[in-house]
């Protein structure tokens, strides 16, 4: 069973920590910035702001060209998280250390505020849509739709990217990772939004000032992750250890 790793102060905050958490600023910045752009843009080009399937689709394909490129800039500097609920799956599975992970959870949390504040100036102050569970859907069920669809995101991640024997399939893990957010986003955005990610819908939140049933997107997302890294990393990579922060 690989080990859960907590690290130590000064790796945390060595020069090449201090770089990866700003990779993950920059990167999750980037990612919620066209995806919560792409809804606002929808939302100004239809007079109906409910989401109908042609905006779906644009949504869930913006969120998975922007995650693509915001994994594959941050890769190589910090592993492109871009996710709270991915670090944690990470951290559980023995890949990132705890106290790393927690940087990397400011570092995200920021890059999405800042994103959400900025599409605010730059669209002329519209309104900034938030994470909500679709009519006829209750909060449980938004809760275990999360869970499934950010389980299947992780487990994409490790098993893409983390995984010592992926070999060449490396090389088009971000890809593979934007492919299944976007899938998942088409599965699951009319029924509990389909964030799969704390930080993408913590922005919003903070920008429109509204929390209303903000912790879903923390309880399922977290639930989903950690129980994908628990499973991959026992079931697949038995014999791996968990590396220093700064090889994350």
């Amino acid at each position: 069973m690989p080990a859960i790793a907590f690290g130590r102060i000064d790796d945390s905050f060595s020069f090449a920590s201090i770089k990866a958490y700003i990779a993950e600023f920059i990167s999750t910045l980037l990612f919620v910035f066209a995806g919560v752009g792409s809804a606002i843009a929808f939302n100004k080009l239809t007079s109906d702001a409910a989401l109908d399937p042609p905006g779906l689709v644009a949504i869930a394909v913006c969120h998975g060209f922007a995650l693509f490129v915001a994994v594959a800039v941050g890769a190589n500097i910090s592993g492109g998280h871009v996710n709270p609920a991915v670090t944690f799956g990470l951290a559980v599975g023995g890949q990132i250390t705890i106290l790393t992970g927690i940087f990397y959870w400011i570092a995200q949390l920021l890059g999405s505020t800042v994103a959400c504040f900025l599409l605010k100036v730059v669209t002329g102050g519209l309104a900034i849509p938030t994470h909500g569970v679709g009519a006829g859907v209750g909060a449980i069920e938004g809760v275990v739709m999360e869970i499934i669809i950010t389980f299947a995101l992780v487990y994409t991640v490790y098993a893409t990217a983390a995984d010592p024997k992926k070999g060449s399939l490396g090389t088009i893990a971000p890809i593979a990772i934007g492919f299944i957010v976007g899938a998942n986003i088409l599965a699951a955005g009319p029924f509990s939004g389909g964030s799969m990610n704390p930080a993408r819908s913590f922005g919003p939140a903070v920008a429109a000032g509204n929390f209303t049933g903000h912790w879903i997107y923390w309880v399922g997302p977290l639930l989903g992750g950690g129980l994908a890294g628990l499973i991959y990393s026992n079931v697949y990579m038995q014999h791996e250890h968990a590396p220093l922060a700064s090889d994350f």
